[in-house]
């Protein structure tokens, strides 16, 4: 199973709802973004990507070729490969709608913290709960044995956090259920309608989610992963943040404000009227405002004509009104 995927509508299907879906969104979730791109990218295998990922057969879930072989590629990267097109569609619409809920609820670092975190636990819990089905019933090694691969562990564990502390009723496959017990109602419906499903691997993804919010609860702080992802955005942004800085700077004939220094101005950039208490850039010689100059105290003078009589405290107001219309 190394050939390349190919799509047979489904996809742009698939990209034409996040596109959609991203588009009415006012903060888009990137990390979202990325794990429907790496699913995608992986099953259709584009140019040089199909010499450099590993194949299907040997990434597919086994307990016991990960336990035997210490086959950690098989443990970390079979959820991102699917059997077939309708598989990975379905759970990428999935990912869709609970990955751009709990990030837009928790943001993005915690996000990917949390996703890293249920994909090792809930790899973990089917391979523990595979080996234990093994040692206590030796007569049935089917799960032990069982291949298996998909997104659809790492989605239960979603849904059990997504709908921890939900009172709401919501249909799963047309059935009225508890939100906080979805996970469970579809595991059944699904195990019992849609044939050659991993039931241990979606067992395994739960007892991931309720495992990830014991864990949570006990620790009120930020996890060290996503501090340190945090950390590693803030790094990464670091220069298109201070390239889009350089941008954003005042001209010099921008304007001031009057009876307070603009935000991002320090002292030294700026100066005040002592005739009208206009503060001007620090680079202006003459009040924007009035036209008296820098250092000059007493009532302000004509701009074009120095000699001219002092102005009137009416002719002041006046311009000041046309010095903010302009």
């Amino acid at each position: 199973m190394d050939r390349r995927g190919r799509s047979r509508g489904m996809i742009p299907l698939l990209a034409l709802h996040t596109f959609s879906e991203y588009y009415r969104l006012r903060r888009k979730p990137p990390v979202t973004a990325g794990l429907l791109a790496a699913n995608t990218l992986i099953y259709l295998r584009p140019g040089a990507l199909d010499a450099l990922l590993p194949s299907m057969d040997e990434v597919f879930f086994n307990a016991h070729l990960i336990l035997e072989y210490k086959d950690l590629k098989r443990f970390f990267l079979s959820p991102f490969y699917h059997l077939g097109e309708p598989h990975l569609v379905y759970n990428m619409l999935s990912l869709l709608w609970k990955g751009t809920q709990l990030e837009s609820m928790m943001g993005s670092a915690e996000f990917a913290s949390m996703v890293a975190a249920l994909l090792a636990m809930s790899q973990g819990m089917t391979l523990l709960l595979s080996k234990s089905l093994c040692v206590f019933f030796d007569s049935n090694k089917a799960y032990y044995s069982e291949y298996s691969v998909g997104f659809s562990g790492i989605l239960f564990a979603m849904k059990v956090v997504l709908n921890a502390y939900s009172d709401e009723m919501t249909y799963v496959h047309g059935l009225l259920v508890p939100a906080r017990y979805a996970a469970w109602a579809e595991l059944i419906l699904i195990q019992m309608f849609v044939p050659g499903v991993s039931f241990i691997g979606h067992l395994g993804g739960i007892l991931a989610g309720i495992l990830y919010l014991r864990l949570k609860g006990l620790y009120s702080g930020s996890d060290p992963l996503t501090l340190l992802l945090k950390g590693l955005s803030g790094v990464v942004s670091w220069p298109f943040r201070f390239v889009r800085g350089l941008f954003r700077r005042r001209r010099i004939s921008g304007r001031g404000t009057v009876g307070r220094s603009p935000s991002g101005w320090s002292d030294s950039t700026t100066w005040r009227c002592q005739a009208c208490t206009y503060d001007n850039y620090g680079l202006l010689s003459v009040c924007e405002m009035c036209g008296m100059s820098r250092g000059v105290s007493g009532p302000p003078s004509r701009r074009v004509s120095p000699q001219s009589e002092d102005l009137s405290l009416e002719e002041l107001r006046r311009r000041r009104v046309e010095r903010f219309e302009q």
